[in-house]
């Protein structure tokens, strides 16, 4: 498909379905939900779009492991760059991090987004 509306709830169908790309000892809270809908998926090509929503979670990346560009629907989350300076994205935010980033990814409220990813 070439042309699709990316939906926050996902597939019309299924929804959201559970996901894992989040290991468990992350997460901050009992609360472990994370859920994710891929509208576009292309392994040979390393580019997927979708939408993904995850439960307070903290982790470390020395270098994070794609380029991802994503805009926030709901929830908050603050990235911490390696010179220690701190952004808070909310509600409307979009946000690109650079495959290689060396960074902290928090989320403090649960967030639901839409993303883009290129390996």
């Amino acid at each position: 498909m070439g042309i699709f509306r990316l939906d926050p709830t996902g597939d019309p169908a299924t929804g959201l379905v559970a996901s894992n790309l989040v290991p468990d000892a992350a997460f901050t809270t009992s609360d472990t939900t994370e859920l994710i809908h891929y509208f576009h998926l292309d392994e040979k090509s390393g580019v997927s779009s979708g939408v993904w929503k995850c439960a307070p979670c903290r982790e470390e990346f020395d270098s994070y492991p794609v380029d991802e560009m994503m805009t926030i629907i709901s929830g908050s989350v603050t990235v911490t760059s390696s010179d220690g300076s701190a952004s808070r994205f909310t509600k409307g935010d979009t946000v690109f991090i650079a495959k290689g980033t060396e960074c902290v990814w928090e989320i403090t409220e649960t967030v639901h987004k839409f993303f883009m990813i290129t390996e």
